[in-house]
């Protein structure tokens, strides 16, 4: 029989890369996202299932997954990808932003988990992959909330890591660097606010994400990562993805807290 992932926020990006290359290897795909009616590459594969699936909503969550079960039986690996940026001066953000920010990327993925782990208990197996970021480890200027959501992610994982291994289950964390995406469209919350003290490290940002030195990967490479996490048989628990994150997260454990803001700032 065929293994099953179940995947968040398969809509773009590397949810759909992911989605597509776990079918290409044969796996059957449980792709959830907000508004499947509109999918018109996925549907067209055989093993694979859409379904809606909202992080904000329990019902969504609670209902894809017993579709997913009711088509393939089981369910063997969740992919939580969903999430977007928030990015500008905190001053900047109204509390509803903040508190969006944190409810699709922190208490949605914890809600998706809480749902699947009981079948995984059931089955005394599974893996679950967080996609986190390089941004999980280490910040840019402007970040607050966003790098504030994937820190919260990387201690989540971590700590999950401990009582899902008493009942037969890996997790994963997945820290791409920069990534080929529509993240800097739908999936971007950028609030510059009209505050002109801070305009100065606005620019520079901008400027550093129009330039990004040809390190920016294709969510193909990050879809390879994953498929590696949930199939190579063990409990690491961090796996990165692109150049860019070796290089970044490489100087960022070695170089004191003044030496590591100095290079980010030239």
């Amino acid at each position: 029989m065929n293994k099953t992932i179940l995947i968040t926020g398969a809509s773009s990006g590397i949810g759909k890369a992911t989605a597509l290359h776990f079918q290409k290897q044969g796996w059957n795909v449980i792709a959830t996202m907000r508004s499947p009616e509109k999918e018109t590459a996925l549907n067209a594969f055989e093993n694979v299932q859409l379904e809606k699936l909202d992080v904000l909503d329990l019902t969504s969550i609670e209902q894809a997954i017993k579709n997913g079960i009711s088509k393939f039986g089981k369910i063997d690996a969740l992919v939580n990808n969903a999430g977007y940026g928030a990015y500008g001066p905190l001053e900047a953000f109204p509390r509803e932003n903040i508190i969006k920010q944190f409810n699709t990327n922190v208490i949605g993925l914890m809600d998706v988990t809480r749902a699947i782990i009981p079948h995984f208990r059931q089955h005394k197996s599974g893996v679950i992959v967080n996609i986190s970021s390089i941004g999980g480890q280490m910040t840019f200027a402007l970040g607050s909330l966003y790098h504030g959501t994937k820190f919260a992610v990387e201690g989540i994982s971590e700590s999950l890591h401990y009582e899902m291994k008493e009942i037969g289950v890996k997790v994963k964390i997945v820290e791409p660097g920069m990534i080929a995406t529509d993240f800097g469209g739908r999936s971007f919350d950028f609030q510059a606010g009209d505050i002109p003290e801070y305009q100065p490290i606005i620019d520079a940002l901008m400027k550093q994400w129009q330039n990004p030195n040809n390190t920016v990967s294709p969510p193909s490479l990050v879809a390879e990562v994953i498929y590696t996490a949930v199939t190579d048989g063990t409990y690491q628990l961090r796996y990165r993805a692109g150049e860019d994150a070796n290089f970044l997260l490489d100087n960022r454990k070695k170089m004191t807290d003044a030496e590591f803001f100095e290079m980010m700032s030239n």
